[in-house]
């Protein structure tokens, strides 16, 4: 019976779910993670052979390697996990999901029994997606809510996953579909694409190898034929994570595209291995017809040799994905790898190490006050997204920095070291509150763009302008904290006065503006907002000066006391900084209104 238009409609909305769910539990995993979900599968994925049980366990438990590689794409997208841990869960995925169908046959387990199913997706998400609401709904803290965003998420998954299936599933008592699989099955490259595009369509292997089983009850179907079609059923399970990849990020896409290699490659080495082999020594069970034991052997037979088979060579999967989806240069380097803790051995070195990640962390702030400033005039919703992915990759180094650094404090540190970590604390957080202001410019520009409003020409140059000086403090911020340079402080504070002086200036120029009609009060209130933010990041930029230079004074130099030895100390010094500053951000704008 082929599939009716309602049908179709059915799968079309079962797939807006589908990615609708998976967008937002990318986005709740993001929130709520804090870097310990991020932290915990790290060791759980330390090593490959780690990886593979852990998505074995997982499949096995839940009954569906569809959900595993799902969910397994979505920590890859919030960047929870990197797409090297992911390739592990992957194979051990490919492998329980036939462990389930063993152990079920093995003890002679009805498939009624309660815990079975009630871990099963089926349930499962329902009451995931009730409990989610609820959590969502309370009000309370933040984090409730995220935590209810990210089980609503997978209740909201895994319904448009069923929901496709029941679109689709009038094909599997199909007479059309024991037809393919009875005429192309001894037809080595028809069977595999038979058994690929029907998995694919019914986005269930575990289904597909159900009506397989069903067919080899009538001793149609031998070993020869059966097997081409459970190589293509292995393949065809890689569409639902392919789904899950659509509009995620580079890595996610890469993920989904190494669990198509694995099985793809794997499907034709051991085509070569089995067929090569029965050439030569032909088979006695090769023209037998197959039973479901044989099936389920065959399948389980196949993803244990070819993960036996990856293991040794994980990394090739990882370089095919990565040939596959490009990179574009665009993307964030979120690598928080230099904080080993193997390197607390060294506490000198472990400081660096937590330094070289501050200033990665410090860049994508400024990346991001860059793009925030420049959608106030244009905006673009790819660049938008960015920033959001730049917002959560800030919070998570924070909180992964700020973890290493209070861990390796509690060792035996000297008390350079202990300043030096004591300095950086303090930095990490001034850094973060940056890219906080910037992801505030963000909402504005947004909140302009709906509205269809814009800053006027004039207002839209001064905050130009500023962001031009609040730019260069922040090199000099990063600078400092980067080279450990106390040189590189003394030009902060003299460019800090000027921005301040800048914010008052274009400030009154707005309020002319506004008096004469030239501005309206929602896009006023938007540019006050925006000038409010820029100073804030200068007056941040200001303070990672104060620390780098306390830091330099063994930690006994105030912000007052680091101003006043600037004026007084070294005045000559202080005010020919701040003139130069003046003429090149400050005076232009005087000129430029009269």
């Amino acid at each position: 019976m082929p599939l009716s238009f309602f049908d179709i409609v059915k799968l079309g909305g079962g797939l807006a779910l589908f990615l609708y769910g998976m967008s937002m539990l990318g986005t709740g995993l993001e929130r709520a993670s804090g870097g310990r979900l991020e932290q915990t599968l790290e060791k759980l994925t330390g090593n490959i052979f780690k990886s593979v049980l852990l998505g074995a366990l997982v499949t096995a438990l839940i009954q569906s390697s569809s959900a595993t590689t799902v969910i397994t794409v979505g920590l890859v997208s919030a960047g929870i996990i990197t797409l090297k841990q992911s390739i592990g869960i992957i194979m051990g995925a490919n492998i329980g999901t036939t462990i389930t169908a063993h152990i079920l046959r093995l003890t002679d387990i009805s498939g009624d029994n309660f815990f079975l199913e009630f871990v099963k997706p089926t349930t499962l998400a329902p009451l995931v997606a009730i409990i989610g609401i609820i959590m969502f709904m309370t009000p309370g803290r933040s984090r409730k809510r995220d935590i209810g965003e990210i089980m609503l998420g997978f209740g909201i998954l895994f319904t448009g996953m069923f929901t496709m299936e029941d679109a689709v599933s009038v094909l599997q008592d199909s007479p059309a579909m024991e037809k393919l699989f009875t005429m192309f099955g001894n037809n080595v490259p028809l069977g595999i694409l038979v058994g690929a595009l029907v998995t694919a369509l019914i986005q269930s292997s575990s289904a597909s190898v159900g009506i397989l089983q069903a067919l080899s009850s009538t001793g149609a179907i031998t070993y020869a034929a059966a097997i081409p079609i459970i190589l293509g059923q292995n393949i065809g399970t890689c569409i639902t994570a392919m789904i899950a990849a659509i509009g995620a990020t580079k890595n996610a896409k890469r993920t989904a595209f190494a669990h198509l290699y694995f099985n793809l490659i794997g499907a034709v080495v051991f085509c070569i291995g089995l067929y090569g082999s029965n050439a030569i020594l032909h088979y006695t069970f090769w023209d037998v017809a197959i039973d479901k034991g044989g099936i389920a052997n065959f399948h389980t037979l196949f993803n244990v040799l070819v993960t036996l088979f990856f293991l040794p060579i994980s990394n090739v999967l990882v370089k095919l994905a990565t040939v596959t989806v490009r990179s574009d240069g665009t993307e964030i380097d979120a690598d928080v790898s230099a904080l080993d803790e193997r390197f607390f051995a060294s506490p000198g070195l472990a400081v660096e190490q937590a330094r070289s990640v501050v200033v990665k962390m410090a860049g994508l702030a400024r990346e991001n006050i860059v793009s925030g400033v420049a959608m106030l005039k244009k905006y673009d919703q790819k660049t938008a997204d960015r920033m959001r992915e730049i917002e959560a990759v800030i919070d998570r180094m924070e909180d992964r920095i700020g973890k290493y650094l209070l861990k390796l404090n509690d060792g035996e540190v000297g008390e350079e070291v202990a300043l030096k970590i004591t300095t950086l604390l303090q930095v990490t957080e001034e850094f973060e509150r940056m890219g906080d202001y910037a992801d505030n410019i963000r909402e504005y520009a947004e909140d302009l763009w709906t509205k269809e409003q814009s800053f006027s020409g004039r207002g839209s140059h001064e905050i130009d302008r500023i962001a031009d000086a609040v730019l260069e403090m922040m090199d000099f911020a990063i600078s400092a904290t980067e080279k450990d340079d106390r040189k590189a402080c003394d030009y902060i504070e003299p460019l800090e006065n000027v921005v301040d002086e800048m914010v008052e200036l274009v400030r009154s120029y707005h309020m002319e503006r506004l008096k004469r009609g030239e501005c309206g009060s929602e896009v006023g209130a938007a540019y006050v907002e925006t000038l409010l933010n820029l100073e804030r990041v200068g007056d941040h930029c200001s303070n990672v000066g104060v620390c780098i230079a306390s830091q330099r004074q063994g930690g006994t130099l105030s912000k007052h006391e680091f101003v006043r030895r600037l004026h007084n100390g070294n005045t000559e010094h202080f005010t020919e900084k701040y003139m130069g500053f003046r003429d090149k951000y400050y005076e232009p704008i005087v000129a430029e209104e009269e």
